[in-house]
């Protein structure tokens, strides 16, 4: 398992010498030594840095090209949205969404987040908002996260043309933040 999981420059190490990004590789390989058909990883990525992360991230999906069943529990939507065939949304052990996560985005969140900083906001908008029964979310970091399907989004650009803004593809972060209320 060794070169599978890139640690032949540490077979002489205990599992104290290794970083926390070879600890998890190790603990992968010692999962997979009896090789099950499918792998349980609760938060595998939990404390890595960045470089280990992707390095995980990459053994994960070569794991799942070469057939192994994974499922995966993860606090981070972006490698949920990364890794994830399959998607459960859970909240209060109940089951908010089942889905690929771009059906469970598209679903719950919407095709569109527009983006408006707390500081431009126009009383066009709030009149916008009212029309269609919506509400100004909570700020994050500044700034108002709208998700809008389609046509939302139109009429949006031709009641708020004097409200400078930015579109974007929505996250699971948005998806989240939704849920959350």
């Amino acid at each position: 398992m060794l070169p599978s999981f890139r640690l032949e420059p540490f077979a002489d190490h205990t599992p104290l010498q290794l970083s926390g990004g070879y600890k998890r590789r190790l603990m992968i390989a010692r999962a997979l030594v009896h090789r099950p058909r499918v792998l349980f990883l609760d938060e595998p990525t939990t404390g890595l840095d960045p470089q280990a992360r992707m390095a995980l991230w990459e053994l994960i999906s070569e794991l799942r090209r070469d057939g192994l069943g994974i499922v995966l529990t993860t606090h981070y939507m972006d490698e949920a949205e990364r890794l994830a065939d399959r998607m459960v949304v859970l909240r209060l052990g109940q089951v908010l969404a089942d889905d690929s996560p771009q059906t469970v985005l598209g679903d719950l969140v919407g095709e569109h987040v527009v983006v408006v900083a707390r500081d431009r906001i126009e009383p066009c908008l709030q009149s916008w908002l009212d029309s269609e029964g919506l509400h100004l979310p909570t700020p994050i970091l500044g700034e108002h996260h709208l998700p809008l399907s389609g046509p939302q989004l139109a009429g949006f650009a031709t009641a708020c043309d004097q409200v400078p803004y930015e579109v974007r593809k929505p996250t699971l972060d948005d998806l989240f933040v939704h849920l959350a209320g």
